[in-house]
């Protein structure tokens, strides 16, 4: 024990001695007192180590190769030893050797910053573009999770940044052309969930949630804009565009009259995304129907539009739903993105008046408004509105039942509201914003 003791003592110091002559830029005795170290001890990672950052130093990169592998064969878990063998091969062309030792230090910690780096550099020299990207995205994930990256980070970070994003649009464009034979042979509304797959996978869009401020009805489609082939009854109501435009056009000839702020909050309410909109006129509203409730003197000013309604699968839950009006959005104004209560209801546009430079998006997809055709979505889904133009847009809005909603959920729906307003209870899910 006391001879292993002595050993142990004196291998200490000569690596103190090989440090001390390092920091005296003395290579010639930091290499007497490495070789000291081996000849008592042959296997000892940290002299191997040193000998081979001395050979590198003197470029003489075979030699700081088999100094590092010696070393990291010695102490095989330490990557900063593997990461060492990399340079050398590297620096001595040994391209797949480099590539061996990079791996080894992702057996040993697969978010092992330098090794990523290192790899991504490597596949980007020899042109393996695809793994290069991989390795350049593995690289921003684990500094994305960094509490903070080191300044000299910064270029290899935008490096890394500028290579993604050109494979992804790289391999964009290569899906597009590849794809382009087939998709041309079919109706857009027929490819368009597999679109939006597509396009979510290589970032160009992005798959909204639902946002319920109120009642969630659960295992319903999230999706943005109703396909057609639900709401075939939007026919009905397109057919009578022309004379509901007419009734609409009659109505704003008279002026503001019977239109009203669309937002009007209850005072002290704090500052929101509404604010600006506040018993503004900018957008307003002349209802036809309100939480169920018919306006009569609305609904005898537009008989045509009235019957138009009554003949639409309204989302009637009595003091609730459904709400319809008249939405009018004055000129360069725009709505903020927002969300719905209750994704019981579908949302119905039938545009009536929709001047240049107008526009709306639900989620990830973004459409213009055309006279005459109308379109259900799903308002609890993130949408917002616009009217860029130096006209009036006007578009007639309703509430629809969910057309995943069956009659027997429907009918259930109406009795739960029932009773919780019996009981002096309110459990939510009431209109609220929708545009």
């Amino acid at each position: 024990m006391a001879q292993h003791d002595t050993q142990d003592a004196r291998l200490a110091s000569l690596l103190r001695a090989a440090v001390a002559a390092r920091g005296a830029r003395d290579p010639a005795a930091e290499m007497r007192a490495l070789r000291n170290v081996l000849a008592l001890d042959p296997a000892n990672p940290s002299a191997l180590n040193a000998l081979g950052m001395l050979a590198l130093g003197t470029r003489d990169f075979a030699a700081a190769d088999s100094h590092f592998t010696a070393a990291a064969n010695a102490d095989p878990a330490a990557p900063p030893l593997w990461l060492n063998v990399a340079n050398a091969r590297r620096q001595r062309g040994d391209t797949e050797g480099e590539r061996t030792a990079l791996h080894r230090i992702l057996q040993i910690d697969q978010r092992h910053l330098m090794a990523t780096l290192r790899l991504a550099e490597l596949h980007e020299r020899l042109g393996e573009l695809p793994q290069a990207g991989v390795r350049w995205g593995a690289v921003l994930a684990i500094v994305q999770m960094m509490p903070e990256a080191p300044a000299a980070l910064e270029p290899i970070i935008a490096h890394a940044q500028r290579f993604v994003l050109e494979r992804s649009a790289a391999f964009g464009e290569a899906v597009d052309a590849g794809l382009a034979p087939a998709r041309a042979a079919i109706d857009p509304s027929e490819r368009r969930r597999f679109d939006a797959c597509i396009d979510t996978l290589l970032g160009r869009r992005r798959i909204y949630v639902n946002e319920c401020h109120g009642m969630r009805f659960p295992f319903l489609p999230a999706d943005e804009f109703f396909d057609r082939r639900l709401t075939p009854w939007l026919t009905k109501i397109e057919a009578q565009t022309d004379a509901i435009r007419a009734e609409c056009a009659a109505l704003l000839r008279g002026g503001d009259a019977g239109f009203e702020p669309y937002v009007a909050m209850d005072a002290g309410t704090p500052e929101n995304i509404w604010s600006g909109l506040d018993h503004s006129l900018d957008w307003s509203a002349f209802y036809l129907l309100r939480y169920g409730k018919r306006e009569d003197a609305a609904q005898a000013a537009c008989p045509i539009t009235t019957a138009a309604l009554d003949a639409m699968p309204l989302n009637d839950m009595p003091g609730r739903g459904p709400t319809a009006f008249f939405s009018i959005l004055k000129p360069r104004t725009r709505l903020p993105a927002h969300s719905g209560v209750s994704n019981a209801r579908a949302t119905v546009h039938l545009p009536l008046i929709v001047p240049p430079g107008c526009g709306f998006r639900v989620g990830g997809e973004t459409r213009k408004w055309v006279e005459g055709h109308a379109f259900a979505f799903d308002d609890t889904i993130e949408h917002e509105a616009w009217n860029d133009s130096d006209q009036l847009r006007a578009v007639l809005i309703f509430d629809a039942w969910n057309p995943h909603i069956t009659p027997v959920e429907q009918d259930l729906l109406r009795r739960f509201f029932m009773v919780a307003d019996a009981s002096g209870h309110d459990p939510g899910g009431a209109a609220t914003i929708a545009d």
